[in-house]
């Protein structure tokens, strides 16, 4: 399987886990010049928006799915998510950037949610 389509399966796999958990799902790859938001979230629980990053990996070769997600990434996704927020016409939502990390190296993949890694 390439890495395109290992990500789009994670992705969908992570969306199906997050609605399990009753968030709702508002938006899927939504992208800008700044960067990609996997998926845009609604946290029912804290009533805060959650702009998710989604890794996916195969094999630990190149670390655990969650260290991929670092500095430049997450000011990426600060800068898209104030886009996102603009556009939305909204002023001052309570939000967080969650993680949602995916070893496929096994038959069943295993899925890990961080929250709030800002």
């Amino acid at each position: 399987m390439n890495n395109q389509s290992i990500g789009k399966k994670g992705e969908a796999l992570a969306k199906s886990f997050l609605e399990k958990k009753e968030f709702e799902i508002i938006e899927t790859n939504y992208q800008k010049r700044s960067g990609e938001i996997d998926i845009i979230a609604k946290d029912p629980k804290y009533d805060e928006y959650v702009f998710v990053e989604v890794k996916t990996r195969q094999n630990q070769s190149f670390g655990y799915p969650e260290e991929a997600v670092g500095e430049k990434k997450i000011e990426k996704i600060i800068e898209t998510a104030e886009q996102w927020f603009d556009e939305k016409e909204m002023t001052s939502p309570e939000w967080r950037i969650d993680i949602v990390s995916i070893d496929w190296s096994e038959k069943n993949p295993k899925i890990e949610h961080i929250q709030n890694i800002s």
